[in-house]
């Protein structure tokens, strides 16, 4: 599978769950693993990846917060935090729709990816995040079949080289007949029965 299908596909099941949450659940507490703010909510989830969809074409366009964050003191969500993010979320898939140069280069806070590598990134975070924010709020979700052959393609592989980076937690033995979507959560510590 392309990255950049990777990507789309993991936005999309990313917005999927965002698109179910309500206003209740913005108020609720998050795994303090998810975030840097203490006692996390929801919101600030939410928020997170508001600024990580605001910053899309930007990386596309070669640019790094050593340029200057123009997200950083803004109020991405406003007054209707869901509708805020969709608008965001599409302007960052109209991007990667655009086309990915693909000797580019993307410029992380945490180091320099070639573009594909970078899309591999933006989308195990959306993925992984769906299925997270899903379970953790009783949302019926599931990964579909061909993001579950797309994360499974790029990034099982590097699994483990980003879990010694402390990406992933310890990985979890699979419990007998699993599923292709078990298996890929318990590969990257994630699942959760």
């Amino acid at each position: 599978m392309e990255t950049n299908q990777l990507f789309l596909l993991s936005d999309t099941a990313l917005r999927s769950v965002i698109d179910r949450l309500t206003p209740e659940d913005l108020g609720k507490s998050a795994p303090a693993e998810w975030s840097q703010s203490p006692e996390p909510t929801i919101l600030d989830i939410l928020r997170a990846h508001a600024y990580d969809e605001a910053w899309v074409p930007d990386v596309l366009s070669g640019l790094s917060t050593s340029d200057g964050d123009k997200w950083q003191e803004l109020d991405l969500l406003g007054d209707d935090p869901i509708a805020a993010y969709d608008a965001l979320n599409d302007t960052a898939t109209a991007a990667v729709r655009g086309g990915v140069t693909p000797d580019s280069v993307f410029h992380f806070q945490y180091g320099d990816y070639p573009a594909e590598e970078g899309l591999v990134h933006l989308s195990l975070y959306r993925g992984f995040q769906a299925w997270m924010i899903a379970k953790h709020l009783n949302i019926p979700f599931h990964l579909s079949e061909e993001l579950i052959a797309g994360l499974t393609e790029h990034v099982l592989p590097n699994a483990e080289e980003w879990r010694a980076f402390g990406v992933f937690p310890p990985a979890i033995d699979p419990p007998a007949n699993a599923d292709a979507e078990t298996r890929l959560l318990c590969a990257v510590g994630y699942w959760v029965p």
